[in-house]
C-alpha cells in the first residue's frame, strides 16, 4: 500500500474544528489523504455530536444513516467511543454535504429546507432519505452542483 504524508497540524485542526470546510473541491491529494487518515483513526462521538446538532434528525435517524442500532449509538455516546472507519467516512461525507449545501443555498436554514423537501429532480425523494448511502450522498453533491449552476432538472 502506498504511504502518504500528512501534516499532523492539518489533521488535528480538522478533527478539532468541525466547522472546517470538507468539500472535495477544497482539497488537493494531501487533503484527501488527511481525510482518509482521520476516518481510519475514527471520528469521536464529540465531533459527531456537534455535527448532529446542525440537523433536525433524531438519534434514530442518525443510527439509520450510519447503519447501526440506536442502542449502539447510545453506547458510543455513553462511552465517548470513536466510530469505525466506514461510519467515520459517512460522518465526514455528511459534514462535507452540509458545508456544500450552505455554500449553494447561502445559509444552513435554506439547505435544511431543501434537504427535507420532496425533490422532483431526485424522483420525488426527499434528499435526507439518501443520506444512508454513499451513492446517495454523491448524488446529492452532484445535485447541489447542478443547482449552483442553474441546472434544475
Amino acid at each position: 500500500m502506498k504511504k502518504y504524508k500528512t501534516s499532523s497540524e492539518t489533521s488535528s485542526n480538522i478533527i478539532q474544528e468541525p466547522s472546517t470546510s470538507y468539500g472535495y473541491q477544497n482539497f488537493d491529494d494531501v487533503g484527501i489523504f488527511s481525510l482518509i487518515d482521520i476516518a481510519q483513526k475514527g471520528i469521536s462521538f464529540k465531533f459527531f455530536d456537534g455535527l448532529s446538532k446542525k440537523f433536525p434528525f433524531s438519534m434514530q435517524d442518525w443510527a439509520d444513516f450510519l447503519h447501526i442500532s440506536g442502542k449502539t449509538l447510545s453506547r458510543y455516546q455513553k462511552e465517548d467511543k470513536s466510530f469505525d472507519v466506514l461510519q467515520s467516512e459517512k460522518i465526514l461525507q455528511i459534514e462535507m454535504l452540509y458545508k456544500r449545501g450552505e455554500e449553494v443555498f447561502g445559509s444552513s436554514e435554506n439547505f435544511l429546507i431543501w434537504l427535507q423537501s420532496e425533490n422532483v429532480a431526485l424522483g420525488k425523494t426527499k434528499p435526507q432519505d439518501l443520506l444512508g448511502s454513499v451513492f446517495g450522498i454523491s448524488l446529492l453533491m452532484d445535485e447541489l452542483t447542478r443547482i449552483e449552476h442553474g441546472v434544475l432538472a
